[in-house]
């Protein structure tokens, strides 16, 4: 059964410097022209240092509640929606809370993390508590400042990728139905995608080296591609069931940025593909955790939600997993 909800407000924060691919050329000590060339990406935004990853999402949060015309003081729940987070303990929506002067409120403030698909797992939670009569107001704030543990002797796991924070206030009241959500993981592919330092497997007294040469990200790029593309359509064909819809209902694709790659075998798998997805990766990069909900922040201000669209939030993670939703605005 179709679930209501209502996206009450969105915001955005991004990092003061814009990065162009031929800055990256320089960097990379290759021909101008070759990082947009090679990967389909113009720009994407950088984090200084203090710009923190709460201190973008609380930037966003305030920009979502603005939009919403609501207190931080009347929400009733706060979700950090991210892959990888500012620290490992407290997570970040506690120090959002805090940074929103709201730190002794009491209103419960906690993470979530599927890399990638964070924003949707976050998304799905707020919307059962809402069944539920949980909550009536949620905020969900995903912040990630990739360019922090990239590693430019490998440029596909390095160049793509971009900083940001997106928040999105959701109501329990409001018109829209999710109609349906699905995750699916393999975990047969989770050496595909890792940060392998800083949790409690590698230690740093024992080797200092190991662990700091782990504290960069690896990807294998084709690798996942291959783990996801695979079994994409089957996926897809499941969570439509489900919905009880077809592509051609789809108005709007709205999906994670993967990569240019990724997001041409979406294009080419829904029916014009072309001219429903929102693809905003030659401008941002891969933000990780915030291409979805920052995907979503430019659908509803392109006016692609209008009453009775349906759209597809759709994408893939480290894990491998692979997720999505239907959703009647």
């Amino acid at each position: 059964m179709a679930i209501g909800f209502g996206l009450a407000g969105v915001g955005r924060a991004l990092p003061a410097r814009k990065v162009c691919s031929t800055e990256i050329d320089t960097l990379l000590d290759r021909h101008r022209g070759w990082t947009e060339q090679q990967f389909a990406i113009r720009t994407r935004h950088w984090a200084s240092g203090q710009e923190t990853s709460t201190a973008l999402g609380a930037r966003a949060a305030r920009a979502a509640l603005d939009d919403a015309g609501w207190q931080a003081s009347t929400l009733d729940v706060i979700i950090g929606a991210s892959a990888v987070m500012e620290q490992p303990i407290p997570g970040n929506a506690p120090i959002i809370q805090q940074l929103l002067e709201i730190g002794q409120s009491g209103i419960p403030a906690f993470d979530v993390n599927a890399t990638c698909l964070s924003f949707l797992v976050a998304l799905d939670t707020v919307v059962a508590g809402f069944a539920t009569a949980k909550w009536r107001r949620a905020l969900i704030v995903s912040s990630e400042i990739a360019s922090a543990a990239l590693d430019f002797g490998d440029p596909e796991a390095s160049v793509i990728f971009g900083d940001g924070a997106v928040a999105v206030a959701l109501s329990a009241d409001g018109p829209h139905r999710m109609c349906a959500s699905r995750m699916e993981t393999y975990g047969d592919g989770h050496d595909l995608c890792a940060l392998e330092a800083g949790g409690t497997r590698l230690r740093p007294r024992d080797d200092l080296d190991g662990f700091m040469a782990r504290s960069r990200f690896r990807m294998d790029g084709p690798g996942v591609f291959r783990a996801t593309a695979r079994r994409f359509s089957g996926f897809l064909d499941r969570l439509l069931v489900t919905a009880d819809v077809t592509l051609d209902d789809i108005d709007t694709v709205i999906p994670h940025q993967a990569s240019a790659a990724a997001l041409e075998h979406l294009k080419r798998a829904i029916p014009d593909g072309h001219a429903k997805t929102i693809d905003i990766f030659a401008d941002y990069g891969n933000q990780i955790a915030v291409g979805l909900p920052h995907a979503l922040y430019h659908a509803r201000a392109a006016k692609r939600l209008l009453p009775g669209y349906q759209s597809l939030l759709v994408g893939t993670s480290a894990g491998v997993s692979l997720g999505g939703a239907v959703i009647t605005w």
